[in-house]
Order: structure tokens, then sequence, then C-alpha cells
């Protein structure tokens, strides 16, 4: 069994041996390098739409909202094709979901890391810095 972790990019402490880091935002974050980040995959379609995005601005009131929405778009495709191997490496190892979000623990890669924790016995998510607080699925903070 695997685990889910949610890591801010420019918080990053650092690769650890056998997890899979992936990149799960639509833009690259703003002031890194592609060489500075350490990262296996960049899974732009499992990223919000722009239009989520926008909409939801990072305002804590519309979070709740925010997650339905976001859960709603993970389950269609083309996002749902890579929610499906990206559960899968989760449970086979460690998946790191890499972010550029200030607020790890209320954006879109809180939201995928419940989903994946969710579908399947991935050993739920954490999210933060390495060593984060751990988080349950969907509902459970």
């Amino acid at each position: 069994m695997g685990q889910v972790d949610v890591v801010r990019v420019y918080e990053d402490p650092g690769r650890s041996a056998g997890e899979r880091r992936v990149l799960v935002d639509r833009l690259w974050p703003r002031g890194a390098t592609k060489a500075a980040v350490d990262v296996d995959e960049w899974a732009k379609d499992v990223a919000p739409s722009t239009e989520l995005r926008r909409w939801y601005g990072h305002d804590p009131e519309r979070f709740d909202e925010f997650s339905r929405r976001y859960a709603a778009e993970l389950a269609e495709e083309p996002a749902a094709s890579v929610v499906a191997v990206l559960a899968g490496w989760a449970r086979r190892g460690r998946l790191v979901l890499l972010t550029a979000t200030r607020d790890v623990g209320r954006s879109g890669a809180a939201v995928l890391a419940d989903v994946l924790a969710r579908s399947g016995p991935a050993g739920g998510a954490r999210t933060g810095p390495a060593g984060g607080a751990r988080t349950g699925p969907a509902g459970g903070r």
C-alpha cells in the first residue's frame, strides 16, 4: 500500500526513494525553472478547468463548492483517465502531488488527493510539506 502526499513546489524537501512525483497544476509554477522542479510527470489534464479555477479564486468560503465541482470534473475525460493512472501509482507506492498553491489544504491538489484516497487503498492522503498533517477522504477535515 502506498500513500498520497501533497507538497508545495516552493517548499519541496526533495525526492525520497521510490516515489512518483507529479505536478498537478495547469500552469507551470511561477519563477521555477523546469530544471529546478523534480517531477516525473506534469499532469495538466487533472488540474481544475480555467473557468473553475477563476471562479474559486482561492476564496475559503467557496472551497466546499469548488471541491464538489472539481470532483465532478475529475470524473470526466480527459481527467478520469489520468486519475486512474495516478490511483494505480498510489496503490503501488508513494505518490507526491506537487502544486504551487499557497493554501495547500484548500487546493485542487488536496481535492485530487482525497479523490485518489477514496478510489482505493492508498493509505490516506497527506497535505503540506513532507511530514504535514494527514487528511482523510473529503469531508474528514
